[in-house]
């Protein structure tokens, strides 16, 4: 029994040294869902009416004898979730649910996620007004609730959310105006509120200096265009009553689209808007323009290719100058006053560099330019309601002429 005394005291001793480094190891699983997030999805989906939730649906694979955070391959999709590296409970971080159809409405306890990033309920039917209480959701990044039918307006408390890069609510019911404090999202790259009901003058949004994109178009804003954020790459006017003069976008050095179509903006489109230095599609249709201003583009490093200027008031003879715009593809002078004769110049390029032209119900006579027949086959568009002896085998002839009568006197203005 001596002998076996130290080697019982031995063994003693390694167990306490295993069990002590054991226990010192940090766990390697995580912990399960906080149980108030989890409560949260469940009172999420309770809002949705069962009948829209399909099958296949990212809101059927939610099966709450698991714990969402845990889920694995087709369970819990849509969300994702904290990896604490202590034993603190796991967080819902984003909410990305699949265009589906849901139909319901947005339960206010969706303000108690103050972990979350994301939140994406995209093209499905949620209704009613946003709530309040995503005001709380400091840490959002994205928030994108497009294509549903809420209702109400924009919070001047939204700014709180000062971390948002990302916001889509276009395609909704939502009215009101702006509020002037969206000018505080200083991280905001991408802004769409198109397809709305929102109203009043536009703020000024220079405040925006890191947006890319602005989307308001499909509203009823007036008044003249704001200062814009000068980083712009896109910006989307349309479909509004915005009126005045254009001058304000010449600032947009980086801006590669431009529509501001279906508007009341008069005046000059001036030859500083076609030489925007990265301006790629200009839509200026469905205005009150009167002149376009246009200069010998030749050694101009513009790269202008579609250029809409239809439904204006402009007069005079067309433009020459545009044949010198050299990536210029799609011309649409369209339903203005333009009188005169089509230039010889535009006989050179369809079938070249031009796919696109019309130039229909305008108020132009004469001949068509002798190139100008040989090429025009592989050239679309229309000539149609002139007053042009426009030859009925060429298909952009189509639609008939004007009698000569209602193009005389038409013919002022200067190229």
């Amino acid at each position: 029994m001596a002998r076996l005394l130290p080697s019982i005291i031995s063994l003693c001793f390694h167990y306490v040294i295993v069990t002590t480094v054991f226990i010192s190891i940090p766990r390697l699983t995580h912990s399960s869902t906080l149980e108030a997030d989890t409560q949260i999805l469940r009172a999420l989906k309770h809002s949705i009416d069962p009948s829209s939730i399909s099958p296949i649906s990212y809101l059927n694979s939610w099966d709450f004898s698991v714990d969402p955070c845990e889920g694995v391959g087709t369970q819990f999709l849509g969300i994702l979730c904290s990896n604490p590296l202590d034993n603190s409970s796991q967080r819902i971080t984003a909410i990305d649910l699949d265009v589906i159809g849901y139909d319901g409405f947005l339960t206010p306890s969706i303000g108690n996620l103050t972990e979350l990033t994301v939140l994406s309920l995209d093209k499905n039917k949620f209704r009613g007004p946003i709530p309040d209480s995503i005001l709380n959701l400091r840490k959002l990044i994205k928030l994108s609730l497009a294509d549903n039918y809420f209702t109400g307006t924009i919070p001047t408390e939204i700014i709180s959310l000062k971390k948002l890069e990302f916001i889509d609510i276009s395609g909704n019911r939502l009215s009101g105006s702006i509020p002037a404090t969206i000018s505080g999202f200083r991280s905001l790259t991408y802004l769409s509120l198109s397809n709305n009901e929102f109203a009043g003058p536009i703020p000024d949004l220079t405040g925006l200096w890191q947006l890319r994109t602005l989307d308001l178009s499909s509203n009823q804003f007036h008044g003249n265009l704001p200062n814009l954020p000068v980083r712009l790459r896109s910006l989307f006017l349309n479909h509004n009553i915005l009126s005045g003069h254009i001058s304000p976008v010449t600032r947009l050095t980086h801006l590669r689209k431009l529509d501001v179509s279906d508007n009341r903006l008069s005046g000059i489109i001036s030859e500083d808007v076609l030489l925007l230095p990265r301006l790629v599609h200009l839509n200026l249709s469905l205005n009150h323009f009167t002149t376009i201003e246009t200069i010998n583009f030749f050694g101009e490093e513009t790269p202008l290719q579609v250029l809409d200027a239809g439904y204006n008031r402009l007069h005079g003879y067309l433009p020459v100058n545009l044949v010198t715009i050299q990536n210029l593809t799609t011309l649409n002078l369209a339903h203005n006053l333009f009188s005169g004769t089509i230039p010889r110049e535009y006989g050179d390029k369809p079938g070249q560099s031009w796919r696109s032209l019309y130039l229909d119900n305008n108020f132009l006579s004469g001949n068509l330019p002798p190139k100008f027949i040989s090429r025009t086959a592989r050239l679309t568009g229309s000539l149609a309601n002139n007053c042009l002896r426009c030859p009925t085998n060429i298909t952009l002839c189509r639609g008939g002429q004007r009698p000569g009568s209602e193009c005389v006197g038409q013919n002022s203005g200067s190229r």
